[in-house]
């Protein structure tokens, strides 16, 4: 990793929800098992079910061969499933609290970019009770498309950015944290690197062949990536 130049040192930290913060695959797996059950499709295993977890719905549904309009289907009977309490079943990592505190106290900014709908994720990290560690979370919006929608990481990471008002020159100060491939490649999209978070789904393979920076097998491993980046150095 080349040092960043004086006064350059990474400042911001994004972090993504489901797999990095929030081990979510029972709530979200056994919402969309109800949903496919509703609509009447078979269910695809366990190994396609974690391939799900993650990435918008409307991306990963057609790659385990729902037709649209079965993903249309089971993306409505998924949320209004999960919405009714099933976001709530699910629990932090072990270690991410610390990562937080320890991160607040290097001194840097944190944000959530998760691609689960913006309501949601508030919703969820506020029942956390970890809202304040955040100057602020984005995620994706409920509408699939037209003016205003946001559902790409790409996308909801570049609104990030412009929440914090980081500009383009500004970006070698950020590096998000994530789990899957989306993460890393909606990090590249904006300018920014990755860290992955190797405790969650996406795997290490997954992750460096994607393009992440890192893979770090813990959350204390992010603080110590995080704690490298953040130096001062005048070796530009």
């Amino acid at each position: 990793m080349a040092d960043h130049a004086a006064g350059e040192g990474v400042t911001h930290v994004l972090l993504d929800l489901d797999g990095t913060i929030s081990d979510s695959l029972h709530s979200i797996s056994s919402s969309l098992r109800a949903a496919f059950e509703v609509v009447g499709v078979a269910d695809p295993g366990d190994e396609a079910m974690l391939t799900l977890v993650g990435p918008p719905f409307e991306l990963g549904l057609p790659r385990i061969g729902l037709t649209p309009e079965q993903v249309t289907s089971v993306i409505g009977a998924y949320r209004e499933r999960y919405e009714l309490g099933g976001l709530f079943e699910t629990t932090m990592y072990p270690g991410v609290v610390e990562m937080l505190q320890d991160l607040a106290e290097m001194g840097m900014t944190l944000a959530i970019a998760t691609a689960k709908p913006e309501e949601t994720a508030v919703r969820i990290v506020e029942h956390f009770a970890i809202t304040e560690r955040f100057a602020t979370t984005v995620g994706a919006t409920f509408e699939l498309d037209g003016p205003g929608a946001r559902r790409t990481k790409a996308a909801v990471i570049a609104e990030t950015l412009l929440r914090l008002g980081i500009d383009e020159s500004s970006r070698r100060r950020v590096v998000m944290v994530g789990d899957r491939d989306h993460d890393v490649e909606g990090a590249i999209a904006n300018g920014i690197e990755c860290l992955g978070a190797g405790w969650g789904y996406g795997g290490a393979d997954e992750l460096l062949g994607s393009g992440a920076v890192e893979v770090c097998a813990s959350p204390h491993d992010v603080v110590v990536a995080i704690a490298a980046r953040a130096k001062v150095s005048s070796t530009g």
